[in-house]
């Protein structure tokens, strides 16, 4: 009989638990403490992030326009961190709008700091919220790994038609909805556990529309991929490849998830 960690569907099973044991008490306990170690290690991962978009386009770093989408996520996460979150939008804007107007290959480098800027920002944001910055990053950090295992779990054990096959094959739409429905109950359990929401309908809600917005970066970071002919963003996460690989979800969903604790107003709950 083959056993789960043979069998070719579930190859990948070991590494991808293996790092998630490593990874996730460090991630978990850098939100918790917030402070100067979640914004030192968000403005690296930051950095690291804009370092992986710009080697998969085939560019330097040390050249424009590597140079400036390495410059503009990590002085844009500075003053968000010293706390200036205007000036960091700024920054990322005017880098955004110097790339657009650069010859026709930085528009890519454009894509990446924004798509990578508008993330990290959005995530150091929620977290410096000294009242629920640690609840409201721990719900959408939740939501999002449930999504992740969900559809892992369920597209390899159930299979059936592609979600997206012309740009991610290995993706099935069982796994999409085994993603959303797992990110639904992990990020209502979770949601319970700290404040009981106010209105069930709103908190399925919010948790679905992250659900698919997380979903959809997988996707959009697999059509990047794609796009530049490469299998996986980098290497320094076993089983799952770059860092890109592993946040690509998390940095589609960050910012609507700050878009929403903006409206709800600081001190509150986004299932609230």
């Amino acid at each position: 009989m083959t056993s789960l960690t043979t069998s070719p569907q579930w190859s990948d099973l070991r590494r991808r638990v293996l790092s998630a044991v490593i990874l996730a008490p460090a991630v978990l306990a850098c939100i918790w403490y917030g402070d100067w170690p979640f914004d030192v290690v968000m403005i690296l991962v930051g950095v690291g992030l804009a370092f992986e978009w710009v080697r998969m386009g085939g560019q330097s770093v040390f050249a424009l326009p590597g140079v400036a989408v390495l410059g503009a996520v990590f002085l844009a996460s500075l003053a968000i961190v010293l706390g200036y979150p205007g000036v960091g939008l700024v920054i990322l804007g005017v880098a955004v709008v110097g790339l657009l107007l650069a010859p026709s290959q930085a528009r890519m480098a454009a894509l990446g700091a924004t798509y990578i800027g508008l993330g990290v920002l959005a995530l150091l944001w929620l977290r410096d919220d000294p009242v629920v910055g640690r609840a409201n990053l721990f719900f959408v950090l939740v939501l999002i790994w449930a999504s992740d295992i969900g559809a892992y779990l369920t597209g390899r054990a159930l299979g059936g038609p592609r979600l997206a096959p012309s740009i991610s094959p290995g993706k099935t739409r069982s796994g999409a909805v085994g993603g959303m429905l797992s990110a639904i109950l992990a990020s209502g359990m979770l949601a319970y556990s700290v404040q009981p929401p106010t209105s069930i309908v709103w908190l399925i809600g919010i948790s679905a529309v992250l659900g698919i917005i997380a979903q959809s970066g997988d996707l959009f970071e697999s059509m990047i991929k794609r796009h530049f002919g490469v299998k996986d963003s980098g290497r320094i996460i076993p089983g799952h490849g770059g860092l890109l690989d592993r946040l690509d979800a998390l940095l589609a969903a960050a910012p609507v998830a700050a878009l929403l604790a903006l409206t709800a107003g600081r001190g509150v709950v986004l299932w609230q």
